[in-house]
């Protein structure tokens, strides 16, 4: 591979904010476009030899061949790509069914493909032919990427942009029907910065009252000094079953010492909780309940101990991947006025659906 934009590259990152900024906010305007949901992922192709960067620089090719197929066959012969890797399932993106894809054996890998192929979706150029774009304004780069992309098709993709703010406005609220995380800023008079914080992200922010029903030490917890690592949360369902929605973390070392000394005089054994249920080889296959490995785990100790399920914390989280909190939850405060059968799914703000093939082009 001989490209102008070699790997490895970090991708440029988006520091948060709150709330779409004015497009005239920025120097030379912005431009807006939705925030995917999947692997962030850059494509370099030279030819037959395709490498699938991830955000960490790692090749992703092993795990979607039919991707690596449809870039030889999509694509420009010479080209460097930043876009998303995402999956979808009946209209809506899936990020579960997604990462389900970073599997060792490949056979497992070639049936998930045949079964649940993913997507790409490209949002700037960085390489065309013997031409490096990084230093070239977004501007010009997304009007380059139009050009070069101009007849890909399915499973290739090329993001909806605007620079008007109320459609941004307009697309933070409906996009989200259809899984997508929120709405990016770029400064369209801007170089491509890897690796550095340069766009704007706009993602959801709602909160939950949840039961806590266990806790996780923190990684540096000693016996003179134990310190707690996250709280684990539940939510009641239909059948007034206690299921396990995330955890909540992100605490100062005081602040996990405090809290490890009030969660732990309330534990009580595995058996007599609702999730003792956990350990049975059934109950962990057919729920991700806590205590489980998983492919993202690997062989990280995630043993937890359980208490009475009697304490309603208020957390803020962004949104919600079927029965469970996308990421990790944010502590606010204990509800002592609250009552831990009230803590259910139904106060969980419902989210209209909308076509995701409306969304790229």
């Amino acid at each position: 591979m001989d490209l102008p934009v070699m790997p490895p590259l970090r991708p440029m990152l988006a520091k948060s904010v709150k709330g779409v900024p004015k497009a005239d906010s920025v120097e030379g305007g912005l431009s807006f476009e939705p925030k995917w949901d999947g692997f962030r992922c850059v494509v370099f192709r030279d030819g037959d030899e395709v490498i699938l960067g991830s955000r960490s620089t790692k090749d992703l090719a092993r795990y979607f061949p039919e991707l690596v197929e449809a870039f030889r066959r999509e694509l420009p012969d010479r080209i460097v790509l930043d876009g998303e890797i995402y999956l979808a399932v009946d209209g809506r993106l899936e990020f579960d069914v997604l990462s389900q894809r970073i599997h060792p054996a490949a056979s497992r890998v070639d049936m998930l493909a045949d079964a649940t192929p993913a997507s790409y979706v490209a949002f700037d150029l960085l390489a065309l032919g013997d031409e490096s774009w990084l230093d070239r304004p977004f501007g010009e780069r997304r009007t380059a990427l139009e050009g070069a992309l101009a007849g890909v098709s399915d499973p290739v993709h090329v993001t909806r942009t605007t620079t008007d703010a109320a459609e941004a406005e307009e697309w933070f609220g409906v996009f989200e029907g259809a899984g997508l995380d929120g709405v990016v800023a770029k400064a369209l008079s801007k170089p491509y910065a890897p690796n550095g914080r340069t766009m704007l992200k706009i993602k959801h922010a709602r909160t939950a009252d949840v039961v806590v029903a266990g806790f996780r030490l923190h990684k540096t917890s000693t016996k003179d000094r134990p310190l707690l690592g996250s709280m684990l949360l539940g939510l009641y369902d239909d059948n007034g079953k206690l299921q396990h929605v995330g955890v909540a973390a992100s605490f100062t070392e005081t602040r996990r010492a405090e809290l490890f000394n009030q969660l732990d005089a309330m534990r009580v054994p595995l058996t007599e909780h609702p999730w003792g249920e956990w350990q049975q080889a059934e109950a962990q296959a057919s729920d991700r309940l806590p205590g489980g490995q998983s492919r993202w785990s690997g062989t990280k100790d995630l043993s937890f101990t359980t208490i009475a399920p009697t304490l309603v914390a208020e957390v803020g989280y962004e949104h919600m991947e079927g029965t469970r909190f996308r990421h990790t939850a944010q502590f606010k405060r204990w509800r002592n006025d609250r009552e831990p059968a009230s803590c259910t799914y139904e106060q969980l703000e419902e989210i209209a659906r909308y076509d995701l093939a409306s969304i790229v082009t």
